[in-house]
Parts: C-alpha cells; sequence; structure tokens
C-alpha cells in the first residue's frame, strides 16, 4: 500500500510523466462486444460475434462472420493522437507490402482503413478492422533453436522493410522507447520501498552509466520496438514457424540495438530466480543467431545490447507498477509479465557491467 508520501510522489511523477506516457496514462469507458459488433454491421455490413481480447491501452475483439471469416476489430483510445494511428497502421501497410506477414487493413464500406467514429458513450474514436492472423501467439507455446532462429530471422526482415519508411509522426516521444528511460527517474519515488525498490534503483543507476550515454549514437530507424512473445504469431508445422508480426502500437524511430533489446528481453526465462548460475540469454543467443544471419550489428551495439536488455527491465517494472497505480481497472493486464523482472534484474546485478557487456562479443 501506497502512505500519504508515497501518494505525493506518485502525483508528482504522473505530472512529469504525461507527456511521455501520452495515451498510456489515458483511461477510457470501454465498448462493449455488443456494440462492436454493431460497429461490424453498420460500418463494414459484416455480421460478426465479437470476443473482447486483452489490450494494454485500446479496446480490441476478435470477430468471425457466420461462414467462418475471422477479422480483428482496434477501436483506439479516445486520448491516441490520430496522426499516430496513421503512423502505425501505414507502417503496417509498408511492411506488408515488402513480404514481412503481418495484418492486412480491410476498408469499410465508404473505401476508408481509418475510420472516425463516436462510440456509444461519446467518445471520439477511430477504429479499424484487420484481417486475422492464422497461428498461436508465441507466448503460448515452447520453440526449439532453429525456431528461434525464425524468430530473429522475421525481426531482421521486419527491420529491412522499415530501413526506408518515413511519416511525420515517426519521431514521436513514447515511454516503451529505451531512449527515453532516463526520464523515468520520477517513478522510482512511486515503488514502494523494501528490496525490490533498491535492486530497481540499483539497475537504474547502471543503465544511466552503462547504456544511456551511447543510445544517442546508435543507428536509428523506424522499427516495431515491441517484438515480445505475444506479438509473434507462429505455426511448428509451418517451415517459416513465423506467420505473423501483430500489434504495431509501439512502433517509433529508435535505435536498432533498442529494437533488438526487445526481442532479446522477451526471450528470457520468467524463472530466473529460481535459477542459479543460469545463462539468462541462452534462448536469446538463439534469436540473435538468426538475426545476424540477415542483418549486422556493430561491435559498439553488441556491447551496450546486454545492458539495454537490463534497461527493458528497469522500464517494465516502471512503467507498469506507475500504470497499475493510477489505472487499478487494467491492474492484472499491466502486471502480467513484472513479476519476472525481479529475478531478471538479480541476475543482471550479481554480475560486473564489464562481464554483461561481454555477452554478445
Amino acid at each position: 500500500m501506497f502512505d500519504a508520501a508515497d501518494g505525493r510522489h506518485l502525483e508528482e511523477a504522473a505530472t512529469i510523466g504525461h507527456g511521455l506516457l501520452g495515451d498510456l496514462s489515458a483511461d477510457h469507458l470501454v465498448m462493449t462486444e455488443r456494440e462492436a459488433a454493431r460497429l461490424g454491421r453498420g460500418l463494414w455490413s459484416l455480421e460478426f460475434d465479437a470476443v473482447r481480447l486483452d489490450t494494454e491501452k485500446d479496446d480490441t475483439f476478435r470477430v468471425e462472420t457466420a461462414d467462418g471469416q475471422r477479422y480483428v476489430l482496434k477501436v483506439a483510445n479516445p486520448a491516441e493522437d490520430p496522426a499516430d494511428i496513421d503512423f502505425e497502421s501505414q507502417v503496417m501497410e509498408h511492411a506488408g507490402a515488402r513480404g514481412v506477414p503481418v495484418p492486412r487493413l480491410v476498408p469499410d464500406i465508404e473505401g476508408r482503413l481509418l475510420v472516425p467514429i463516436r462510440d456509444e458513450a461519446g467518445q471520439e474514436r477511430v477504429a479499424r478492422l484487420m484481417t486475422f492472423v492464422e497461428g498461436v501467439p508465441l507466448d503460448s507455446t515452447g520453440s526449439r533453436a532453429h525456431e528461434r532462429e525464425r524468430v530473429g530471422e522475421t525481426l531482421a526482415a521486419l527491420r529491412h522493410a522499415l530501413a526506408d519508411f518515413r511519416h511525420h509522426a515517426d519521431g514521436r516521444r513514447y515511454a516503451w522507447d529505451l531512449t527515453h528511460l532516463p526520464e523515468l527517474r520520477p517513478f522510482l519515488d512511486t515503488v514502494p520501498g523494501g528490496e525490490r525498490a533498491v535492486l530497481l534503483r540499483a539497475a537504474f543507476e547502471r543503465y544511466m552509466t552503462e547504456a544511456a550515454p551511447y543510445v544517442p549514437g546508435l543507428r536509428r530507424q523506424v522499427l516495431h520496438n515491441d517484438f515480445s512473445k505475444s506479438n509473434i504469431i507462429v505455426d511448428h508445422d509451418d517451415p517459416a514457424f513465423v506467420t505473423g508480426v501483430i500489434d504495431f502500437g509501439d512502433t517509433v524511430r529508435t535505435a536498432i540495438a533498442i529494437d533488438v533489446s526487445t526481442a532479446l528481453l522477451n526471450q528470457l526465462p520468467r524463472d530466473a530466480a529460481d535459477r542459479e548460475a543460469v545463462d539468462l540469454f541462452a534462448e536469446g543467443r538463439d534469436l540473435l543467431r538468426g538475426y545476424l544471419r540477415h542483418a549486422d550489428l556493430t561491435a559498439e551495439e553488441l556491447a551496450v545490447l546486454p545492458h539495454l536488455v537490463m534497461g527493458r527491465v528497469v522500464a517494465r517494472a516502471l512503467i507498469t507498477l506507475h500504470r497499475a497505480a493510477v489505472m487499478p481497472r487494467n491492474r492484472d493486464y499491466v502486471l502480467r509479465n513484472t513479476e519476472q523482472g525481479w529475478g531478471q534484474l538479480a541476475w543482471f546485478m550479481d554480475r560486473s557491467p564489464a562481464v554483461i557487456s561481454r555477452s554478445f562479443l
């Protein structure tokens, strides 16, 4: 529980971080499955059943028509900037046109891909319907070494597909872009005290020494920035293994090494706290091997990469703990991956910065 001082720190952090968190800090009145089905009839002339999917900030539904056609209906958070929605949609279309397996937007009856609506609660929003990617999320199944290499190859293909992409909103400031982790320092004061708070602060300070000074000089381009297991759709019977990449909501112009660090973060063992002397990057090395088969990383990028992975664990803790405190309605979803991070952070902090730097060299 937060005491009065914690409450003051939380209010101060919310004020400082509002611009960076943007729509991540904005709650809204959620849309019902019934209303989602009504949208399908009115905007796409489709009769379908809608099933709500858990998401971070918007309303997303898996929908299916009577003849078995499946789609995803995504209705943006009312606070989301239309320019950001256009950016994310164009990135997805650009990647798809270059052979990356991604959902494709479905035009409504007027030919619009992005459809402005006023929902039943009176909120101004943007709705999108997209094709459904067949397969299962990687976080719901296991993977073998050669399959993780396919994941890395897909990440490399996505990087190459977006190398020439430009959009007026691609430079947005976004909390999940590790470039801005130093700006999250005020959130440290909102973490309840104890060993975990001490660990988190120590890891933050190490990041500030070992990674933050190098980030501005790293190569940058528009990148997915959220290559997590929940956003990678796979099929063990498909030779390509990866059948789709979804959720471009965190896409931003950022460092190439930051994009790779996100993918590696999501290959870390969830039970690191219960293991001793384990190589935290054992499965991530398979992904990195596949990635480097098609895309390069410089020696500087490889040296800072493991520190960026640790930085993403820190960012995840700071952002999710803060959001759970200010938006308790979505607490369980927001914190679903936070607990595993404490054992991961302990692993990093049990090793010297020099040892961590050599992880991939």
